[in-house]
């Protein structure tokens, strides 16, 4: 969640907070600073490391699970590094051990143990993650600053916009083969702390053009820009919203099938986060709102569900607006859907669309990411004031979820 563009929450923003981020499990996640970074552990909230930094803020913060590598990309009033440059950061000797600086402002980082990617405007530009990164692909793309990674060691999956609005490209990065040969035997993320020595390198990294093959597919998903792009676990999957916030739909990446879309709302939103559950029956969404949804992408993920007449009255109008005119009935997995579905032929979409299976909304108005916790039935949400949520969902009837816990990780004060 990059909090550097300005939206109409930001005025509840935490004072100097500019970027958080689950790692890739969802066990921790970090957060860019005007005066550093920090890790923190997701369940129990724990912070488990900081870094300050006297001459300049960080506004990406990329993890690699756990270990000690971290992508930071400088930014704020004062960055700590232009914010044309990746740093990979070696948390075991404090510094910087290797510094990538492209032409133009760096949009966006993603890591696996085997690559890592960048993303510029127009490029989305793969590197092996070794000690002297050698440039792999490099892919054109419209106005972008989205791209998901699958982190799965057999496969790896990337998926990034298209040349045309609302086109989501997938590539299978095993298949893709570059021009300039690479060898085989890149070094995982554990054997690179046994490989970097001396100063941060600044190699010049060669060129390497992209052979196309039949793994590389085009998916029109949405007819206006993407805001949102995710993968799951192994990348057969993935979900995207579009700027409107109102639909997300989720694919197959295998042979670009639409499998479900799902309508968060009538108003438009930002969906800052899209996050499956560990075996893909589930996901949850995040938005500038304060709301959280939560989807069923299997009918035996639920049954005998939440009967909700006119929404629950806690939910807030977000909730209530979903069923002002009909009265809500259930799908084969547990969403809702209008009563008036069996008309679908002869009304809007919009009374055939699948909306939410449980729902909560934050106590603030403010920008939110989600996801799965580590506990059965728990979604954790970090929010761009600083606080932190659990809430738990009842996986039989759905409806309003639960909170179980908040805290403030990031307190007033605390970043002075």
């Amino acid at each position: 969640m990059n909090l550097s563009k300005p939206s109409p929450y930001s005025a509840s923003d935490a004072p100097g907070l500019l970027y958080a981020s689950f790692n890739q499990d969802f066990g921790c996640f970090s957060c860019g600073l005007d005066s550093g970074f920090r890790i923190y552990n997701c369940d129990p909230l724990k912070e488990k490391m900081r870094k300050e930094f006297e001459d300049g803020g960080i506004c990406m913060v990329e993890m690699l699970f756990r270990c000690n590598y971290l992508a930071l990309v400088g930014g704020g009033k004062n960055p700590k590094y232009p914010p044309n440059k990746v740093i990979i950061w070696d948390d075991e000797r404090n510094r910087g051990v290797i510094e990538l600086e492209f032409k133009s402002e760096v949009k966006a980082v993603r890591l696996r143990r085997d690559k890592f990617v960048v993303v510029l405007a127009n490029k989305v530009i793969v590197y092996t993650f070794s000690m002297m990164p050698t440039k792999l692909h490099v892919f054109e793309t419209v106005d972008n600053d989205r791209v998901a990674l699958s982190w799965s060691d057999k496969h790896a999956i990337l998926i990034f916009p298209g040349r045309q609005s609302g086109h989501i490209q997938i590539v299978d990065l095993n298949s893709v083969v570059p021009t300039t040969a690479v060898s085989s035997t890149t070094p995982s993320s554990t054997s690179l702390a046994s490989s970097f020595s001396g100063t941060p390198n600044q190699p010049k990294y060669p060129m390497a053009s992209t052979k196309p093959t039949a793994n590389i597919s085009i998916i029109p998903a949405h007819t206006s820009s993407l805001f949102c792009l995710v993968t799951n676990v192994d990348g057969t999957k993935c979900a995207s919203a579009s700027d409107k916030g109102t639909l997300i739909r989720v694919f197959d990446t295998g042979s670009s099938k639409l499998l479900h879309e799902f309508r968060r709302g009538v108003d438009k939103a930002e969906i800052y986060s899209i996050a499956f559950n560990s075996d893909s029956t589930r996901i949850c969404a995040g938005s500038d709102k304060g709301t959280v949804h939560i989807f069923n992408l299997d009918g035996a993920t639920g049954s005998r569900v939440y009967q909700a007449g006119m929404g629950s009255p806690s939910a807030g109008p977000q909730y209530g607006e979903v069923l002002q005119s009909h009265h809500a009935s259930h799908m084969s997995t547990g969403n809702r859907q209008s009563s008036l579905a069996f008309m679908k032929d002869l009304l809007p979409k919009y009374f055939s669309s699948a909306w939410s299976f449980a729902q909560f909304k934050v106590a603030a108005d403010c920008r939110c990411i989600c996801a799965f916790g580590g506990e059965k039935n728990t979604v954790i949400v970090i929010c761009a004031d600083g606080s932190f949520y659990r809430f738990m969902f009842d996986p039989q009837k759905g409806g309003e979820c639960v909170r179980e816990s908040y805290s403030k990780f990031l307190k007033d004060g605390d970043n002075d």
